[in-house]
């Protein structure tokens, strides 16, 4: 890797988490265990540690018994298993299974998450207090297979939390706020069925709350032949009032390039933050950009400068990776492993000389890179 970063480590993981202080702790009458504790939300506390919001999926040890597989689903009160024939069901991927025939794409999860705050020192780089206490499960029926994702903004002294929830309902963005980023309120859906990684700016512009959006689907509209664009999922941009009600921007966002294909697909990572870099003042985001290669492809972080006044416009941007994913650091957790080639960013805060960057690795635990803000530029 071209960056030199100074400090590059795995801070939690799958073995860090004490089920016996699970949401879930008590009602299953199955093992489950932590398929990964990562893509976790980062926000700096009013004491200056930072904290981070890992999505810890759950899941059941034996999914398969009598010749059904199992899932996990919140049922209001307590959480129950479903089961469905092996007949009817395609396990190729073990987060997973989908149902066949149907004519679309219907699937179930072998895993259940909910989010646990962990508390770690002003480096980011060791755990101060793991807030069981606090830890975020469903709470609605929009929530029932999971929450995932959180992605945390400051925005006038308030913290703003995104999350995707999971449910046969639909597959939508909820908003969590907070005045200290520990104690949260369920805001409820702010974004519809399908859309992921919503990223709240770290400030308004104009008076308005802005937001990075990344809708999905089975069905894009193709680009001229002679266009730098490819069609396919890229990051889309809402703006509001009140970070509640978002209005799409008609003007595009981050879009992937027809002359890579590490690219092809792309997401938005950490929240945009406000900086300087070569002397242009604007919002530094980092993104997720996927080359296409076996189950999932592979997940690298980018970086782009958006416009301080008008972020559909980009100001610089790197066609190299700012971050890799990096073998060497999940080696410990070889036996645990079910994914590589994959670093999802979530989070970013300042480090002074460096940015702070929090990331998933590999689906599994929960990585902390120390960027030279020279690295950017």
């Amino acid at each position: 890797m071209a960056t030199d970063f100074l400090h590059d480590a795995l801070v939690f993981g799958p073995g860090d988490v004490d089920l016996s202080r699970s949401p879930l702790a008590g009602h299953l009458d199955a093992e489950t265990y932590v398929l990964g504790a990562f893509n976790p939300g980062m926000t700096r506390l009013a004491n200056g540690n930072l904290l981070l919001m890992v999505r810890v999926a759950e899941a059941l040890r034996h999914p398969v018994r009598d010749q059904q597989i199992h899932a996990i689903r919140w049922d209001g009160d307590r959480y129950v298993l479903d089961a469905w024939p092996l007949s009817l069901v395609d396990t190729s991927d073990p987060r997973k299974f989908m149902m066949r025939g149907g004519g679309w794409k219907v699937m179930a999860l072998t895993s259940l998450s909910w989010l646990l705050p962990i508390e770690l020192d002003a480096s980011g780089t060791r755990v101060e207090t793991i807030h069981y206490d606090r830890a975020i499960a469903p709470r609605a029926a929009y929530q029932c297979y999971g929450v995932e994702d959180a992605r945390i903004s400051r925005v006038d002294g308030r913290f703003y939390m995104t999350s995707c929830s999971v449910s046969p309902e639909r597959h939508c963005t909820t908003l969590y706020t907070s005045d200290d980023a520990l104690d949260w309120q369920l805001e409820g859906i702010v974004l519809d069925h399908q859309n992921k990684d919503m990223l709240i700016f770290e400030g308004k512009v104009g008076g308005a709350f802005w937001a990075q959006t990344r809708p999905l689907g089975d069905l894009y509209f193709a680009y001229p032949p002679d266009s730098e664009w490819r069609a396919g999922p890229s990051i889309n941009l809402a703006t509001s009032p009140d970070a509640l009600h978002w209005k799409p921007r008609d003007a595009p966002g981050i879009r992937p390039h027809a002359k890579t294909m590490a690219t092809a697909r792309m997401g938005g990572g950490a929240p945009p933050v406000l900086t300087t870099v070569n002397g242009q003042e604007g919002w530094l985001t980092l993104w997720h950009g996927v080359e296409p290669s076996g189950v999932v492809g592979i997940y690298r972080t980018y970086w782009s400068l958006l416009d301080r006044d008008e972020p559909s416009r980009t100001l610089a941007t790197s066609d190299d990776a700012l971050l890799e994913p990096a073998p060497a650091l999940t080696e410990p957790l070889k036996e645990q492993m079910y994914l590589d080639n994959v670093v999802f960013t979530t989070g970013i805060a300042d480090g002074g000389d460096h940015w702070v960057v929090a990331s998933g690795e590999a689906d599994l635990a929960c990585r902390i890179t120390h960027v030279p803000k020279q690295a950017i530029g």
